[in-house]
Order: structure tokens, then C-alpha cells, then sequence
């Protein structure tokens, strides 16, 4: 189990916001836990010095292109990008310093999953610099899927053959739980439980994660298998969970 650094980016700055309240149509409806006043390069420097790797920059929506290619620059080979990747832009951040690019909503298309385009993504970046994102929400008592900045919630469940099958063309999975994501109320222990069981390959669950007893819970839930980001509840980000004290519980409980 690691400590796997972020940096969400929206409309150009550096923010910890509550997920599920993303959306193109109710603007006024997001809520915003922290907005900084530090560029991303200086995050990315922050956790390149703290030798942290596998953490991810997040571009939620269009214009931070150019905050994230500075977190990349800043941290080559440190940082994975994600948030609007495809086939025609994949390489411009892989050539920006990118590990790997972070792909959902273009292969998660129409509310499914399209095969044809998570070929096409695999041939253009290669399986072993490819993260899918199976960010999900609840509906109906199971987890499904959640793409459009996590407003659509796809067919795609999160079952142990799904993710099995989604496992052979990618090398990492990373799962924001929607649902808790920003709410600094605990995470989601019947997703990570879920988690724990099904996965094989490196995964990174992020949300609701507020307490070192919160990471406790990602390390026996996920059975030690899944890596954990922390966002609002750092103090770096405006939480109350000291940064350094984080990296210190990662090396000492964290394995």
C-alpha cells in the first residue's frame, strides 16, 4: 500500500472540490473545498522532493491543459495525467513528462464500454503507460462506472470478471469513490472491500479519506493491495491531516 500523491486541476487552478457536484449545467452547484493559491508545478516539486511517485494530475474540464504540463515538467517521470485524454492528445502529455496517461470517458463512451476505442488507446500508448479510470457511483446497491466528470454513470459494473477483463489493457486502475469524494466523512468501505477482492494489477482508491483510522481501513478493506490518495483532508490542500505526517504513516504502516 502506497501513498499516491494528486493535484486536481479546474478552471486553471489547483482545488479540492466534492465531486459529485461537477457539472457543465449547474455551475453554481459546485462545492469547493480549497482553492489554492500555488500553481501546480509547485505540487508537483512539492512531491518530487518527497521522492512520492504513481500519484496523478487531474484536468476536471477544459482549460488546465497548460497548469498540468507545468506539474509534468516540473516532475518527469513522477506523475501520471488524466481528464480528457485520448489518442490525439495522449502524446503531447506523455512527451510532457507523463508516466502514463489516465483514460474514462473516451473509451467509457455512450454509457458503455467501447471496445473499439480502448484498442485504439492501447495501440497508441502502449498497455504499460495506460491507467484506466473506473471511477464509480452507487445505483442500486452496485458500482458502476462513472464518466463526464462523473456525471453519467455507464452500464460498465465494477464485478470481478469486469474488472478481470479491463485488468489485460491497462497497467494501473485508479477508482475515485464519486459518491464520498471531498466529503472528508470516511471512505467508502464496501467499494475498497470490493476492491480488495477483485483487483490484481496496481489500483489507487481516492475518497472520503479524512483520518489515519481512514487509511487503517483502505489497508484491511483493500486487503494491502490499494494504494490511497488523500485530497481534501491534507493540509496542504486546506485539510487537517499533516502532509508530512502522512508520509511518515505510509513508510511505517503503510507496507
Amino acid at each position: 500500500m502506497r501513498f499516491r500523491p494528486c493535484i486536481d486541476l479546474h478552471n486553471g487552478k489547483v482545488k479540492q472540490i466534492v465531486g459529485a457536484t461537477l457539472s457543465d449545467r449547474l455551475k453554481e452547484s459546485l462545492v469547493e473545498n480549497f482553492v489554492s493559491d500555488k500553481d501546480a508545478g509547485y505540487y508537483a516539486r512539492l512531491f518530487k522532493e518527497d521522492n512520492l511517485t504513481g500519484g496523478h494530475v487531474i484536468m476536471l474540464g477544459k482549460g488546465n491543459e497548460e497548469e498540468a504540463v507545468k506539474a509534468l515538467k516540473a516532475y518527469p517521470g513522477g506523475l501520471q495525467a488524466g481528464g480528457g485524454i485520448t489518442p490525439d492528445n495522449a502524446s503531447m502529455f506523455l512527451d510532457a513528462g507523463a508516466s502514463h496517461v489516465i483514460v474514462t470517458s473516451y473509451i467509457f463512451h455512450d454509457g458503455r464500454l467501447d471496445m473499439d476505442r480502448l484498442k485504439y488507446m492501447v495501440s497508441t500508448v502502449g498497455k504499460n503507460r495506460l491507467v484506466i479510470d473506473i471511477s464509480c457511483r452507487k445505483k442500486d446497491g452496485r458500482y458502476f462506472v462513472a464518466t463526464n466528470r462523473w456525471q453519467t454513470i455507464s452500464d460498465f459494473e465494477i464485478t470481478r470478471r469486469n474488472v478481470a477483463f479491463l485488468e489485460e489493457y491497462c497497467s494501473e486502475l485508479l477508482v475515485h469513490a464519486v459518491d464520498v469524494e471531498g466529503k472528508l466523512k470516511g471512505p467508502d468501505e464496501e467499494l475498497l472491500a470490493l476492491l480488495g477482492d477483485c483487483v490484481s494489477i496496481p489500483a489507487t482508491y481516492a475518497g472520503g479519506i479524512s483520518s489515519f483510522d481512514d487509511l487503517k481501513k483502505v489497508k484491511e478493506l483493500g486487503s494491502g493491495k490499494i494504494d490511497a490518495t488523500i485530497g481534501s483532508a491534507l493540509d496542504i490542500f486546506g485539510g487537517h491531516m499533516p502532509y508530512k505526517e502522512v508520509i511518515k504513516w505510509f513508510m511505517e504502516e503503510g507496507i
